[in-house]
């Protein structure tokens, strides 16, 4: 399945201009005093059946851009559309009947599941919510969805501190499938795993999304991950979405200068193959206060004035390939304009 999208897929998810600012308070009247711009005007698409990568550095916002497309936390600005209804404007009523829709597994299954519940009702508490009165019919579904991902009926009864890391991530996977969702935020669900473990999850999340039809936004930094799962991969610095194109395309010729940064400390597993690495100076600079121009362009290595002086738009460099930077753009056409 994986690298087969054309353009011509249907759109499941589009994201425009999501912006998500968060105020920083102070002083004795606490009075915003400035803003966290944590998601600064990313824009994308989710094509139906696909799985696209979202990565960056921690503190880029690729984790913020998940939870405000769920509306787990409120957007400032810009629009969301899942099957072209707006989510970000949908009224409590048709915001449940979106969630249904739409889920989300967390990085730490642990701190997001009920120490007090047993793991069968945690499972199974979204059914009750969206109006399954049938506890038989319930508890069907919560036993067929345990099985899907891996576990046992008898494990339904149990409490979250009595599986293990990996097994408490497959909880976590069974309770956003319940519900036959058509579309999953996946948010680092493997980073707090075991090596060994990170691969079992990852084949299992692609063989449920081969059987049941699903939709992927999965958020990482494991570069390495992101590789073995998604179709497309989106690169995001500082707030702002960089760089987007087909896994193949940016593994093998990425084009915005962070890319080819973040690949370069890929490890390969060869010891008689070098890698030239690309090292970064600086550190990321503020989210309250970012760089004018090109946000990268304080640690960029091939910057020249513009990139200071003006902020590069994302555009389609080559057909399915956006990058937002005014080198690569001359390099691939020959000029900034």
């Amino acid at each position: 399945m994986t690298g087969n999208f054309s353009s011509q897929t249907e759109t499941l998810l589009e994201v425009r201009n999501l912006v998500k600012h968060f105020p920083i308070k102070g002083g004795l009247l606490q009075r915003t005093v400035g803003y966290v711009k944590a998601v600064d005007g990313v824009s994308f698409t989710v094509r139906r059946g696909e799985t696209l990568g979202l990565v960056g550095e921690s503190g880029c916002g690729k984790t913020t851009v998940g939870r405000t497309i769920l509306r787990l936390i409120p957007a400032t600005s810009g629009s969301v559309y899942f099957e072209g209804q707006d989510v970000l404007r949908a009224s409590p009523r048709q915001m449940k009947a979106l969630r249904r829709d739409m889920q989300i597994i967390f990085q730490d299954p642990y701190s997001s599941l009920d120490p007090r519940m047993p793991i069968g009702e945690s499972v199974g508490e979204g059914l009750l919510v969206h109006g399954m009165r049938d506890s038989h019919k319930r508890n069907q579904i919560v036993m067929e969805t345990l099985r899907k991902v891996g576990l046992e009926e008898y494990h339904a009864r149990r409490y979250p501190h009595e599986f293990s890391g990996g097994q408490r991530q497959r909880i976590g996977i069974a309770r956003a499938l319940a519900l036959r969702p058509k579309f999953i935020v996946c948010d680092e669900p493997v980073s707090a795993l075991d090596v060994s473990i990170q691969s079992q999850v990852l084949n299992l999340l692609k063989d449920l999304q081969a059987e049941f039809g699903l939709t992927y936004l999965f958020i990482a930094h494991n570069l390495s991950v992101v590789e073995h799962i998604s179709d497309r991969v989106g690169v995001m610095y500082l707030g702002k979405l960089v760089e987007l194109t087909d896994r193949d395309t940016l593994f093998r010729d990425p084009l915005h200068p962070y890319t080819k940064a973040l690949l370069s400390a890929i490890p390969i597993p060869d010891p008689t193959v070098k890698r030239e690495r690309m090292i970064l100076q600086g550190e990321v600079p503020s989210p309250v206060n970012p760089p004018r121009g090109c946000r990268f362009h304080p640690r960029c290595p091939f910057a020249v004035e513009r990139c200071k002086l003006q902020e590069p738009p994302l555009e389609e460099l080559r057909p399915g390939h956006q990058v937002a930077c005014w080198v690569a753009k001359e390099q691939v056409t020959g000029s900034m304009d």
